[in-house]
Order: structure tokens, then C-alpha cells, then sequence
């Protein structure tokens, strides 16, 4: 190719000077022949000057271009995707050393073939190749540049997946001149993408399907996520709390107490454990029991992250085995004061009878004695209830009867303290199988608690009601100074009282003589107002089964 130019000029000049010299020689005047003659030379200098020009620019523009080739060579080989050149035909063109490696077309003449020649150098790629025709073809129909996944396989069997951007190249008359097809490996990037979706959807399971109640909060304080727990445990709907402040889902001591702890964690990066104190959708206390943890990112923290497991059982059970710890201690001490006071009772008893008969002039006194010895052991019998379960021998009795000899034996009691006693009576008997002695010691309980309420004076309501269920109501009301929440939270606990020289017995025993009767016991109070204690009986104590006592808290 080189020698080529250098042949044409030879033989142009050759026969340039041979046929200019013809001519002068045989057709031009003599008296000319000198003047052409200098207008040849000056001819031929002029041509091969033009010749030698448009040589060496060629030879310029063919070393640029050969230099572009390289440029482009050297680049498309050191990139880490495959590069691929084709004409309008689906011809391979050029290609990149690491797109020969990746279809193993090293050492093949693949100019000029297309995707399904050259899958016949290996059945491995037949498929590759037939899949890269058809989306070649999809990008020619799109008319613009084109992505698309494509799977090749590898030489060890596995499989590698490539995103590839295809760009149609168009003549100016519109039809095909070429493709341009760079692919990059994007494996690892799927992989990533598919275990980060895996983790996310197990974060998720973790979030949502979490028994405890997951919360996320922002350095602020307010809530960024919460998990369906939540509406579970305190009725509130998820959307309509995320965006609140913390501080709005508690009240008084409890939310000093929240800010705290999230300050905590803010402050000192670590975790805080603490017991918080919500307010459900019905105002009611949930205890939860929240361990808060710092979200921190690239050494910055960006929010907070806990736990809060909702303890109110738990707490109320343990509140239970505490109360019942303490009464079946109460149970042996009482049964064993008991026992010393009922061996010398007896011979008092007996020494006291012995001296009736003897001396009849006293006998009024001796009556007396024997009442108050009487009545002394039937205290004590009330305190062997309290060490264990006693058969009561139930008998019909009126409820009603059984209240008007109470009022009228407390009455006296109630003009010293300037109160009130008012009984309502119902127009017929209201009968109901009970151990009469045992609800008198109830209601005398109760009745005294109402009476010494009211220091100041006052009225103290009892009525009865029979529902026509089977059941019977009585009703004991003060307008006295009313019992705290936090008292009426412990009412019945033995050795808990508000009174200076109050034991806590009494209501004990009257809690355990309710559940004797398969009853319940219900008190509501407010400080100030005065309270209220419905004890609900049933009439045919032996048609009912024993059943577990309600918590002796319970208000309606």
C-alpha cells in the first residue's frame, strides 16, 4: 500500500514527459517551443508539489487515525465491562479483550460474524448469543438507547448477569450503520440487592410480628414508627400516633420520667431500661417495661430504637402472691394467736359457769361474762378464717333482718361522730342462704369504715336490691373523705390501714367472709366525695360454685 502512490507518480512522470515532448516535437511552431517548454516544467513542479502535499496529509490523517484506534483500543481494554461494536447487519466489528474473554473468542476471527455464527464456537453460548440478537433487534426497534438484563453463563456452570446499554447508530438517510453495546457485570450488585431485601423483610417480620411493642423514636421526641403491638396493647391506632410527642402518651411524674431516660440515651449513647406508665385508649395504666437502645450511624446517632413489654399482668400477679404471702402470714399467726387464747378462754368459760351455779344473786353479771366470752370466741373463730378455709354451714336468713340489727347496734356509734345512719327498707323479705353471723361481722365492718370516714358529720346511705337474677346488692354510701386511688388500690391488703390505730384486719376478713358466700366486693371512691362498696350476694349459695375471687381492687 506504501508503494503504490510512489508507482502512479513514476509512471505519471514518465509518460507526462515522453507525451509533452511528442507534442512540442511534432504539433507546436518552432519559435514556441522554448516558451512551452517552461511552462511544462513549471506544470510538472506545480503537480508533483500537489502530489507530495495531498501525500503527506494523508499520511497525517491515516497516523491520527491509527493513533485514535489505539486511544480507543487501550480504553475500551481496560475498562471492566464488555464492549462490542457491530454494523447495521448485526456484524461483530471490534470488542473489548474482556468481552473476548468473557464468550472465550480469543484466538477466533470473529469480524464480520454475527451473535449466532459465533455461537457455533460453543454451545456453552448459542443461548447468550440468541437472547443478544433478540434484544440487538429490540434496541433497533426502540430507535434510542436501550437497557437490559442479560444471563451468561461462565466456565466453571454458574451464571452471571449483566446489564447492558445498547445505542443504534443511524445513517442520514435513516437506515442502520452500527450498534454500540457496552454490558457491565452486575452480579454482585443483584446478590447485594437480594440479601439486603432478604434482611429488610426479616427486620420487618421482627418489627411487625414482634409480641413486645417495637418503637422508633427521632432526637426530638417524636414518634417515627411504631409496630402493630402497639394498637394491640393501649387500642391506639398506629398512623394516628406516629408523629406525636412522646410526652403525650403519659401523664404527671411518668412523663418527666420518659424524657429522662430518652435523654439518657441521647447523652450517653447506651441503652436505658426503665418502667414507663402509659394511658391506654380508655384512660386505664399500662406498665411497660422499655429498653431503649441509640440508632447510630456512622458514629452519630440519628435516633432512638426499644422495646416495651407490657408488664400490668405481671405486676398485678406479683401485687397478688405479695398479698397472699402476707395473708397466709397473717393465716399462722393468727391461727396460732388463736389457739393461746382459746385454751384459756375455755376455763374461764367453764370457771365462770361453775360460778353461776353457786351464786345465783349475781347472776346478771355472770350473764354478762359469759356474753362477752362468747362473743371473744367468736372473734377468734373470725381469726381461724383468716389461717384456713372454714365449711360454713349455710341457713336462710333476710338479708334485710340481718342489716337492721347492724344500723341499730351501730347507731349509737354513729351519734357519736354526729353522723347519720339511714337504712332503706324494701316492701318484702329479701332471703338468701348465708351464715348470718359471718355477714353481720361484714357488715358491721363496713358500716363502722363509713361511719368513722365522716368525722366531721355526715350520712351514710344502706340500701338493698334484689335484681330478680338470683342475686342481692347491698349498697354502703358515705359522703366521708373518700379514699385516694393509691388506698384503694390496697384495700383489703392485711396490716394496710388509714387509720392511726387500724390493723388492716377488718376488711381482710371481710373480703375473705365475701368470698366464703361465692360473692364480690367492688369499692369506688373519690377524696373528699365519700365512697361507695357494693357487695354482691348470691341468693342459693348451693347451686354456685366456688369460683376465684376477682381482684379486691376491682371498681366498676
Amino acid at each position: 500500500m506504501k508503494k503504490k502512490p510512489i508507482i502512479i507518480f513514476i509512471v505519471s512522470s514518465a509518460l507526462w514527459i515522453v507525451g509533452s515532448n511528442y507534442i512540442l516535437e511534432n504539433h507546436i511552431p518552432e519559435n514556441y517551443i522554448h516558451l512551452i517548454n517552461h511552462l511544462k516544467e513549471a506544470f510538472y513542479v506545480l503537480v508533483a508539489g500537489l502530489f507530495f502535499s495531498f501525500s503527506l496529509k494523508k499520511k497525517e490523517q491515516l497516523y491520527a487515525s491509527r493513533e485514535d484506534e489505539k486511544r480507543l483500543a487501550t480504553l475500551i481494554n481496560s475498562m471492566f465491562d464488555f464492549v462490542t461494536f457491530k454494523d447495521g447487519e448485526g456484524r461483530w466489528i471490534e470488542a473489548n479483550q474482556y468481552g473476548l474473554e468473557l464468550f472465550q473468542l480469543q484466538g477466533i476471527d470473529y469480524r464480520g460474524k454475527k451473535d449466532s455464527e459465533l455461537g457455533q464456537f460453543s454451545k456453552r453460548y448459542q443461548e447468550a448469543f440468541a437472547g443478544c440478537e433478540k434484544t440487538d433487534e429490540i434496541a433497533w426497534k426502540n430507535g434510542k438507547v436501550t437497557h437490559s438484563e442479560e444471563m451468561i453463563p461462565m466456565s466453571d456452570g454458574s451464571m452471571k448477569t449483566f446489564e447492558t446499554v445498547k445505542v443504534p447508530l443511524y445513517k442520514s438517510d435513516g437506515s442502520r450503520e452500527g450498534l454500540v453495546i457496552i454490558g457491565r457485570d452486575i452480579t454482585e450488585r443483584k446478590e447485594m440487592h437480594r440479601m439486603l431485601k432478604a434482611n429488610q423483610e426479616r427486620y420487618k417480620s421482627l418489627f411487625d410480628y414482634n409480641p413486645e411493642i417495637v418503637y422508633m423514636i427521632d432526637l426530638n421526641g417524636y414518634i417515627t414508627n411504631l409496630n402493630p403491638q402497639f394498637e394491640s396493647v393501649t387500642g391506639f391506632h398506629v398512623d394516628e400516633t406516629i408523629g406525636k410527642h412522646v410526652a403525650q402518651l403519659v401523664q404527671g411524674q411518668c412523663k418527666q420520667q420518659i424524657l429522662s431516660a430518652l435523654a439518657s440515651v441521647i447523652s450517653n449513647k447506651e441503652p436505658n431500661i426503665s418502667e414507663i406508665q402509659v394511658l391506654d385508649k380508655h384512660n386505664k395504666p399500662v406498665l411497660l417495661h422499655c429498653t431503649s437502645v441509640p440508632i447510630i450511624v456512622n458514629g452519630k446517632i440519628e435516633g432512638i430504637i426499644g422495646y416495651g413489654k407490657n408488664i400490668t399482668e405481671i405486676k398485678r400477679t406479683e401485687e397478688t402472691l405479695r398479698r397472699t404471702e402476707k395473708l397466709s402470714v397473717v393465716g399462722e399467726l393468727s391461727a396460732s394467736v388463736a389457739h393461746e387464747i382459746r385454751n384459756p378462754l375455755t376455763s374461764l368459760k367453764g370457771f365462770v359457769q361453775l360460778l353461776s351455779t353457786e351464786d345465783s344473786s349475781h347472776q346478771n353479771y355472770y350473764n354478762i361474762m359469759l356474753g362477752e366470752l362468747e362473743r371473744i370466741n367468736h372473734i377468734v373463730g373470725e381469726l381461724l378464717m383468716l389461717a384456713k378455709p372454714q365449711q360454713i354451714e349455710h341457713k336462710e336468713a333476710d338479708i334485710q333482718t340481718i342489716l337492721s340489727d347492724v344500723t341499730s347496734l351501730l347507731k349509737t356509734e354513729a351519734s357519736l361522730y354526729n353522723v347519720e345512719l339511714h337504712f332503706v327498707f324494701l316492701d318484702r323479705k329479701v332471703v338468701l342462704e348465708c351464715e348470718p353471723n359471718q355477714l353481720k361481722q361484714l357488715f358491721i365492718n363496713l358500716i363502722k369504715n363509713a361511719i368513722e370516714a365522716s368525722p366531721n358529720g355526715g350520712i351514710v346511705n344502706v340500701y338493698v336490691c334484689d335484681s330478680g337474677t338470683g342475686k342481692v346488692m347491698v349498697t354502703v354510701k358515705d359522703n366521708g373523705c373518700g379514699i385516694s386511688k393509691e388506698m384503694l388500690g390496697r384495700i383489703g391488703e392485711p396490716f394496710y390501714s388509714s387509720k392511726e390505730k387500724g390493723t388492716g384486719l377488718g376488711l381482710t376478713v371481710s373480703f375473705k367472709i365475701v368470698e366464703a358466700h361465692n360473692g364480690k366486693i367492688r369499692f369506688s371512691s373519690n377524696p373528699g366525695e365519700g365512697t361507695e362498696v357494693v357487695v354482691e350476694l348470691p341468693k342459693n349459695n348451693a347451686n354456685i360454685q366456688q369460683a376465684p375471687r376477682e381482684p379486691c381492687k376491682s371498681a366498676p
